[in-house]
């Protein structure tokens, strides 16, 4: 049984069912420190402030959403300090169980107190350097109001007074899913370069061998994984984009999809099965098609079923419409579309319109598909993507011509 069998089951079972709790709620030792010390680093738009009080930190903000521009000021921001030997430490700390510094500081920033909503793209601003528009582009959520939520989580740290600091072992799990939301963000934000995929991937691998027993890292890994694995086919020769469904399996990287179904294989014998597990396990009935010739559309939809069940994310939403098309036939694909359309976080949202000309198309509504494309074609930044999509847009053109000339 491939991984994604079980999962399929599981997720059907699940929504049959009714219940509720597979989809529930969401190196060497370091010196020490000196007994006291306090540095500022000045950047162009923020003052960090930080200084060693004991065993915990006190942090100090200026009222500003800009990232910070090196990883020292990033620790500084956090009230964290830098030491070359060792990376993050705190005062008594006898050296950090998590071997990177960027993932120490990740999970510091996944603080219990503050909401869950903002622990993410706090990570993103002051770890990884993310701006408030990647930011909000990432969460769906306009820059603006993107950057007053870090404000006000800035402003709740220094008012409230609460503590930063590396996370013992037993403390990592509590703060985990925060960690997966922003690796994710950093890998999605990959799509047109390599560097951040790769970082993504390798922070994936150092979760895992931290926390092997948490079937959402590996969940995680899996889906990253099994995603790259179809990097080469994106592309042809000359750099024009390729979909999904037109991509040839033999260009796919085997290695990294059998990883990625072993790494997916030991989560689902966890038995607790998450958003990451179930994104991977679409990816996985995906990359069947290598070995059938056919996507499984009836378990990829009951995947987008338990998916969107869990997160009632727009976004998973718009994925099960178009699975939906492809199992169901164009028109149910567009019904299932309809009922997110209101939604105004996919206003702006490049691939609704994509998916929504695609839809109107096969249903035969050339003019409707038309106006679909153009605000496709006006709100997607790849060039490559761009180009695939005009391209379309002129066949329909083309299409619709030759029948009116009949």
């Amino acid at each position: 049984m491939r991984p994604w069998h079980a999962l399929a089951a599981a997720a059907v079972t699940v929504l049959v069912t009714g219940c509720g709790t597979l989809l529930g709620a969401p190196a060497p030792a370091a010196p020490g420190p000196p007994a006291a010390q306090t540095s500022q680093v000045q950047t162009q738009a923020q003052t960090c402030t930080f200084g060693a009080t004991g065993a915990d930190v006190e942090v100090q903000f200026t009222d500003d959403a800009t990232p910070c521009a090196t990883q020292e000021q990033a620790l500084a921001s956090f009230g964290l300090s830098w030491y070359p030997l060792g990376g993050l430490i705190r005062a008594g700390d006898p050296g950090p169980a998590i071997p990177d510094e960027r993932l120490r500081l990740m999970f510091a920033c996944a603080h219990p107190a503050l909401d869950p909503a903002v622990r993410a793209p706090l990570i993103l601003q002051c770890v990884l350097g993310f701006d408030a528009v990647s930011i909000g582009t990432a969460f769906l959520v306009a820059p603006a109001a993107m950057g007053q939520r870090l404000v006000r989580a800035k402003r709740k740290i220094r008012d409230a007074g609460v503590p930063f600091r590396v996370p013992d072992p037993d403390e990592l799990a509590a703060r985990l899913d925060a960690v997966l939301d922003a690796m994710y963000a950093v890998f999605a934000a990959g799509w047109t370069d390599p560097a951040l995929t790769e970082e993504a991937i390798w922070l994936g691998r150092l979760v895992v061998a931290l926390l092997d027993g948490e079937p959402e890292a590996l969940g995680l890994l899996a889906l990253m994984l099994h995603v790259q694995a179809r990097r080469p086919a994106r592309r042809d020769a000359n750099g024009t984009y390729i979909p999904l469904s037109a991509q040839n399996p033999a260009d796919w990287q085997d290695e990294l999809i059998e990883e990625a179904e072993a790494l997916l294989l030991r989560a689902s014998r966890l038995q607790r099965i998450g958003r990451f597990q179930l994104e991977a396990a679409i990816q996985s009935a995906h990359a069947a098609r290598r070995l059938t010739g056919l996507t499984a559309w009836a378990e990829v939809v009951a995947l987008y079923d338990a998916l969107l069940a869990r997160t009632e994310s727009p976004v998973v939403a718009l994925n099960r419409a178009i699975a939906v098309g492809e199992f169901h036939g164009a028109a149910a694909g567009l019904a299932a579309l309809d009922r997110v359309a209101a939604d105004q976080r996919l206003t702006d949202y490049q691939p609704y319109w994509a998916a929504r000309a695609t839809l109107l198309a096969d249903t035969g509504d050339a003019d409707a598909a038309d106006a679909a494309y153009a605000r496709a074609i006006g709100l997607e930044p790849d060039q490559a993507v761009r180009r695939f999509l005009q391209q379309r847009r002129a066949e329909l053109a083309t299409a619709a011509d030759r029948r009116r000339s009949i």
